[in-house]
């Protein structure tokens, strides 16, 4: 048996062999454990700020690429105790297939590694989002959305440069250099992309509007559902998912309706002129009086704005919370519309042949 072990096979024993697959085997049967345990650590460091967030949820993060990147790193270095057999000394394309296996292993700890790290990023901004969802500012998830998908990106930025280097041998400050020429030439044919990009840092600082506000444009209206590095994504009143550029939401007037405090009705009630000056003054007294009696008029402006040939014109705003939803905004219209056609035909008031003038708003403050 001894002499079967120490054989020789593409220049290691059948020993070394089955070494090296008892502890790769070792490795898959043991690695949950193992990754639960380097997790649990890694937890201790970065959980502590989120007392809120499960320590399962972290572990459902982290521990898949960690099994992955543990199993693979025990593996390679199992791997790496044999001898490389000399039938394997071939050139593929000029380099040496142990180079090229070498590449492949280094390209997938360091991919591996990226993953891990992507995940711990997920974790860090699930507990700040836990944190911002305490205050009513959205303003804050905003940012973390943001920041989140930027560190994202600069950790692949990142993988590929150290993929370069270590994975093909390339010196990194070269090929900076080159990056940066490449990206000069790339920035100027991408010059919108980069506008866009510089228009999402206005948004975040300068915040005129966050995630959750509505707003309306030229051509759009509806809810902000999120704010990326390129593009702003607006649920419209249709329900459609429409993406504005963020250049387009910087330079455009966007009006935030969401800022508003109060929305403003305003009525141009054109009178007939057989109405009597004694019929309007009574009409209009009793107008006030509903006005002010209804709870969900804040304040309002009734006065007899101008007469001519054809009618007497009676001019009415009021304003109402921007709190109301729109089902008990338009039952305060509708209940006013109806008090007040009540009360002209308990004067025996008509209105002048032309139609009568709705025009509903909303305005950030009354003086």
């Amino acid at each position: 048996m001894e002499k079967i072990l120490q054989t020789i096979v593409l220049n290691n024993s059948i020993e070394s062999y089955l070494m090296v697959i008892a502890i790769i085997t070792l490795a898959i049967i043991c690695k949950r454990l193992i990754s639960k345990y380097f997790a649990s650590l890694l937890y201790k460091m970065v959980g502590k700020a989120g007392k809120n967030i499960k320590k399962q949820s972290f572990f459902d993060l982290v521990v898949q690429p960690l099994d992955m990147f543990l199993v693979v790193v025990i593996s390679l270095i199992a791997i790496d105790q044999l001898n490389y057999p000399k039938a394997f000394e071939v050139k593929v394309y000029h380099i040496t297939l142990r180079q090229l296996l070498e590449s492949i292993a280094n390209g997938v700890m360091i991919i591996l590694f990226i993953w891990l790290c992507i995940r711990v990023i997920e974790f860090i901004a699930l507990i700040l989002e836990d944190k911002a969802n305490l205050t009513q500012d959205q303003s804050d998830n905003q940012l973390i959305v943001f920041f989140k998908d930027f560190f994202k990106v600069l950790l692949v930025i990142i993988g590929f440069l150290m993929i370069f280097h270590f994975s093909f041998n390339k010196d990194v400050s070269n090929l900076l250099t080159g990056l940066s020429i490449v990206g000069a030439a790339i920035a100027l044919a991408m010059r919108e992309s980069m506008e866009n990009l510089i228009a999402s840092f206005i948004i975040f600082f300068d915040k005129p509007f966050v995630t959750g506000d509505l707003v309306k444009g030229a051509n759009f209206q509806g809810n902000i559902e999120k704010i990326g590095l390129r593009s702003t994504r607006i649920r419209t009143l249709e329900k459609t998912l429409i993406s504005v550029p963020n250049k387009q939401m910087v330079d455009s007037i966007i009006d935030n309706i969401s800022l508003r405090s109060q929305r403003k009705v305003e009525l141009k009630l054109e009178l007939s002129l057989l109405t009597t000056a004694a019929q309007t003054k009574a009409w209009m007294t009793e107008l006030r009086s509903l006005l002010q009696n209804h709870p969900d008029v804040e304040t309002y402006s009734l006065f007899f704005a101008d007469t001519g040939k054809t009618v007497h014109q009676i001019s009415l705003e009021y304003f109402t919370s921007m709190e109301q939803n729109i089902e008990d905004f338009n039952e305060t219209r509708e209940q006013i519309n109806l008090g007040i056609v009540s009360l002209l035909e308990q004067h025996k008031i008509e209105l002048a042949a032309q139609s009568t003038e709705v025009v509903v708003k909303n305005f950030t403050a009354v003086e």
